[in-house]
């Protein structure tokens, strides 16, 4: 079976964290506690910006359980243009492993240019946390990624954190799209003028 033919987007972090979770939440609109973890590969969804007027069909990759023994091949990153990075509020250990761990596997395994999203899931456990959201949101901050907090069974955050990917990386391409035209652009009026100037100088 083929990967279906989008964007890819990585969801990773420690077992428990609710990626998968999170992942059947935003595609299916479904909440299931009870779910195996890494049961589901992966999936796609077209997600809609409307103030871009623009779509993206997003593929997204989840772990299947490879996070348990930090197995991740070159080959699950291998393409990734937007990457998740989940931790449980509730467990201060699965923040201390995106900083630590999954961060640093992004910057040695991923493109150079992969937007990066953390997601501090399990919001609807505010009482229980152990990770303050001004810290996620400075760690964020310091690496230039998206942050959001996320509840999967409260459905709390989930459509945005994937729409601030798509935004974000629409927004990327419509920037690069627009100065390669003004290269282009430039291109043309230097080879009119050079074109011009070779006329004149046949026709002394």
């Amino acid at each position: 079976m083929s990967a279906p033919q989008g964007k890819k987007l990585i969801v990773i972090g420690d077992s428990g964290v609710g990626k998968t979770c999170i992942i059947a939440r935003f595609t299916k609109g479904t909440f299931d506690s009870n779910s195996p973890s890494g049961s589901a590969g992966y999936t796609s969804k077209t997600v809609k910006i409307p103030e871009l007027n623009q779509n993206l069909d997003l593929d997204i990759w989840d772990t299947v359980g490879q996070e348990k023994y930090k197995a991740l091949t070159k080959y699950f990153y291998q393409g990734a243009k937007m990457a998740i990075l989940v931790y449980d509020i509730t467990i201060k250990e699965s923040f201390e492993s995106v900083k630590n761990y999954w961060y640093e596997d992004i910057k040695e395994h991923a493109e150079e240019d992969i937007i990066i999203a953390i997601a501090g899931n399990k919001a609807d456990k505010y009482d229980n946390e152990e990770v303050p959201e001004h810290e996620a949101r400075e760690f964020a901050e310091s690496i230039g990624a998206i942050f959001r907090l996320t509840s999967a069974q409260n459905n709390s955050g989930i459509d945005e954190l994937f729409e601030d990917l798509a935004k974000k990386y629409l927004d990327n391409q419509n920037q690069e799209l627009k100065q390669n035209t003004i290269k282009l652009d430039r291109n043309d009026v230097a080879k009119g003028n050079k074109e011009q100037k070779n006329t004149k100088s046949c026709c002394k």
